[in-house]
């Protein structure tokens, strides 16, 4: 079998090619790319460096969300018409576990993050040992969220590209527990997302949908205008 992976999520592309458990290839970018423009042909570019044609592919892996609106979009658009026009399975998993993945085997707690700006940041809590969900992905305000971690009393391994962002706050609030992955284990590898995949059931081609964890501003002061909240 060979899965497809593919994580815009964020401004990292992440991409990468496996055979059963072997990776092919796997490539990662953190430059500041527009995903609408570079991620297929970035697709296209690794297959043929690996030899491998759409019709050999068996699965697609694609990361769902949360994160930057456009990136998720244009990756789920690119992944489901992958696995339509091929007719192979689709699989969806969450942006922020695959960045927790960087941290699979961690005696503690992993803690990914995405900021998401005014203080706020997609982040999740999952154990080290297998991946588990301790607290749900999700929004949240970053300082409230370290305020519940606090209360677990455990040593938390933080890692993502926008941990560096928050760095200072997060020893404010958990001082030693806290502990930062290296800055070469802070960007989403697509070769966990695969991983992940794997061990997933697929999800409906046609029924798959972001997840997103926040509502779009435009919802958001729709909600303040129903409310009679000033905008």
């Amino acid at each position: 079998m060979i899965y497809l992976g593919i994580d815009t999520s964020n401004s990292p592309l992440a991409i990468a090619l496996m055979e059963d458990d072997r990776v092919l290839i796997e490539e990662t970018s953190n430059l500041k790319i527009n995903h609408s423009l570079m991620a297929m042909p970035a697709i296209e570019e690794m297959m043929k460096k690996a030899k491998v044609l759409p019709a050999d592919l068996t699965h697609i892996a694609v990361a769902e969300g949360p994160g930057s609106y456009t990136g998720v979009r244009i990756g789920l658009t690119i992944a489901k018409t992958l696995a339509w026009s091929l007719k192979i399975p689709l699989h969806l998993v969450s942006s922020l576990k695959v960045l927790a993945a960087n941290g699979q085997g961690f005696k503690g707690l992993v803690c990914p993050m995405m900021d998401a700006r005014r203080g706020t940041a997609f982040i999740g809590l999952y154990e080290g040992s297998d991946l588990e969900p301790v607290f749900a992905d999700q929004h949240s305000d970053v300082k409230e969220f370290l305020l519940k971690v606090k209360e677990l009393d455990r040593s938390v391994l933080f890692t993502g590209v926008d941990v560096a962002l928050h760095e200072a706050l997060i020893t404010e609030v958990l001082g030693d527990a806290a502990q930062f992955s290296g800055i070469q284990n802070r960007l989403p590898r697509a070769s966990n997302l695969i991983m992940l995949a794997q061990q997933s059931t697929e999800s409906n081609t046609h029924h798959a949908v972001p997840e997103y964890r926040r509502i779009t501003e435009a919802e958001a002061n729709y909600n303040k205008a129903q409310e009679g909240q000033p905008l």
